[in-house]
């Protein structure tokens, strides 16, 4: 036998599993430091839950330290906790967030009407509960469109649970409502009729969904995913959705009588307020933002070249904004 070739054979498999262990071994310590440095960071991460309350599944988002103060994130019509896709991530290296859907919105169930009763004292109730069970005690709230008359209710019921307040485009004056959007929606909060409620249902399908993304804004097809309005039609558009919203049309006027008892929480209380506003919104104009220094003279006012769900466009702003008033309102 030629002994070379026989040393070679021998020495093959040795030669072969250093090499192999020098080409692993450097791909299983990337993967131990990718480990480790994403358990660095868990404070970031979205996590996806629900939770029952009085037998509804409420589907809620939730990032950040849980042990660091808390933001409770309350979103606006049609829209869902998704409209806080991209600001929890930029709070929850602080902040210990928490974005739910109100029942018949997003991830949450949808109820049958005669099942549940759909009002805006009866959402504020549910994010009540649901606060109170996921151990929710001291929290700031961020407020848009819908989240205003939800939150305002939960303020004004528990001043003492109220860190701060951040308001987007939520309104508690009745300048806020004073325009042209709002006079189909009044008429039938005077006239509860089928006539009534077939000229609100407009409002309920694309084009009008698409509007509320695209008015106002500096550059909608630059700025705004698509995404947006699509997944705000497509719950919209899941049967019977379009009838639980025409209740809850008419029962947002049940709002605008409780404008002085808020109003006289903001006086009383004084809690600290952010108020970050897109001033060309057609349907909660600039002329609702101002009011609030009426009652809390010390609230910071910015409003931004953005429409309704301003977020979308001016949502690197927003969020420092926020960051940077939480940081200097919110105790430790």
């Amino acid at each position: 036998m030629n002994y070379t070739k026989f040393k070679i054979a021998v020495q093959m498999p040795v030669l072969l599993a250093a090499l192999m262990t020098a080409l692993v071994l450097p791909v299983h310590q990337a993967s131990a430091a990718e480990t480790s440095n994403h358990a660095s960071k868990p404070e970031t991460a979205v996590s996806y839950h629900t939770v029952e309350i009085d037998g509804v599944k409420v589907f809620y988002r939730e990032a950040g330290p849980r042990n660091a103060p808390a933001v409770l994130l309350l979103h606006g019509f049609p829209s869902s906790s998704h409209m806080f896709r991209n600001l929890i991530p930029q709070l929850a290296d602080r902040y210990h967030v928490i974005a739910p859907d109100y029942p018949g919105y997003g991830q949450s169930g949808q109820p049958a009407m005669d099942k549940f009763t759909y009002s805006f004292d009866h959402l504020a109730a549910v994010v009540d509960k649901f606060t109170s069970q996921i151990g929710l005690t001291k929290y700031a709230l961020y407020v848009q469109d819908y989240g205003a008359p939800v939150g305002y209710r939960l303020a004004a019921a528990h001043p003492e649970r109220i860190s701060a307040i951040v308001v987007q485009n939520g309104n508690a004056y009745q300048e806020g409502i004073d325009n042209p959007f709002w006079d189909p929606i009044k008429a039938y909060w005077k006239d509860k009729t089928q006539a009534n409620a077939a000229k609100l249902r407009p409002v309920l399908e694309m084009d009008a969904t698409k509007w509320q993304y695209s008015e106002g804004f500096r550059d909608a097809a630059l700025h705004v995913s698509p995404d947006t309005w699509v997944l705000d039609q497509a719950y919209l558009d899941r049967p019977g959705n379009k009838d639980i919203q025409i209740e809850l049309f008419y029962s947002y006027g049940t709002n605008p009588p409780l404008y002085p008892a808020w109003q006289a929480y903001f006086r009383k209380h004084q809690p600290p307020m952010l108020i970050v506003w897109g001033k060309n919104d057609k349907i909660f104009p600039a002329a609702g933002a101002t009011p609030y220094l009426r009652d809390l003279p010390q609230a910071e006012l910015h409003l931004l070249d953005s429409g309704h769900f301003a977020l979308e466009e001016e949502g690197d702003q927003i969020g420092r904004l926020m960051h940077d008033f939480l940081d200097r309102k919110v105790p430790r």
